[in-house]
């Protein structure tokens, strides 16, 4: 029984870039759907469900931040970024738009395979989910099947990096983990010192998870060291007395 091709959309306003990026990765046998601006990557996106997104920044239409704000209203599929500025500030946003990863133009052909392939890898990895189904602490659920947290017994509207930050320190609850092994277990053994990644997604996800992100009852930081996802208890229910109809002392006999 052969395997299911990964789908692959790729958006650029280059056209030599556009096909040079589509063959690479039909190469290694990747359906590969080609657009040129953003409003088309929505159109596909809302009707088709391809399984990773490359996006130039700079883009008619829409650019590629926007499009990855809009994508994530209704997928978790991973994003990766490309963008002719490597400034850290416009890595950062492309970030805080959803995205996973981001790469600089021009681009390195084997490179982008290989992160196509981690992003690929690492969203079926979290697919499976672990033996545990569900991790609860206060009024915070994982479920990992699902791959879905709620807060308050609410959806959270994660994306597939915060999510999967969330489900690490999940399994990690009450240890402190390190800064680089939550960047080499998220993004990948390449990512293990870009740090800036990791605070741009944890604040992110802290705006998401707790009343006040400034004083953080879940993610809590240790200075100089990682993060700890607190695990507590469920305050207890309340005793209700039995309203008078269901004690068995005042059980009305037909």
């Amino acid at each position: 029984m052969t395997s299911r091709k990964s789908t692959v959309l790729v958006a650029d306003d280059d056209p030599h870039l556009l096909r040079l990026v589509q063959r690479n990765l039909e190469l290694q046998n990747y359906l590969v759907v080609a657009v040129s601006d953003g409003p088309s990557v929505l159109r596909y996106a809302a009707v088709e469900e391809p399984d990773l997104f490359v996006l130039d920044v700079v883009m008619p239409g829409m650019d590629g931040q926007e499009v990855c704000r809009r994508l994530r209203a209704f997928t978790l599929a991973p994003v990766l970024i490309l963008t002719a500025r490597d400034s850290e500030a416009d890595k950062i946003a492309g970030l805080e738009a959803g995205a996973d990863d981001y790469m600089t133009k021009p681009v390195a052909t084997r490179e982008l395979i290989a992160r196509v392939r981690a992003l690929l890898r690492r969203a079926k990895v979290y697919a499976r989910g672990a033996a545990a189904p569900l991790f609860t602490t206060g009024e915070l659920s994982v479920d990992f099947t699902r791959q879905a947290a709620t807060l308050h017994g609410t959806a959270l509207n994660l994306t597939p990096t915060e999510y999967r930050i969330l489900s690490y320190l999940a399994h990690s609850a009450g240890r402190v983990v390190r800064q680089d092994e939550l960047l080499t277990n998220v993004w990948g053994p390449a990512y293990h010192e870009e740090a800036h990644l990791l605070r741009v997604n944890v604040a992110r996800l802290r705006q998401k998870l707790e009343k006040d992100p400034g004083q953080p009852r879940y993610i809590v930081t240790r200075p100089g060291v990682g993060y700890s996802l607190v695990r507590e208890e469920m305050p207890p229910a309340q005793a209700v007395p039995p309203a008078r109809g269901d004690d068995p002392r005042h059980v009305i006999l037909p």
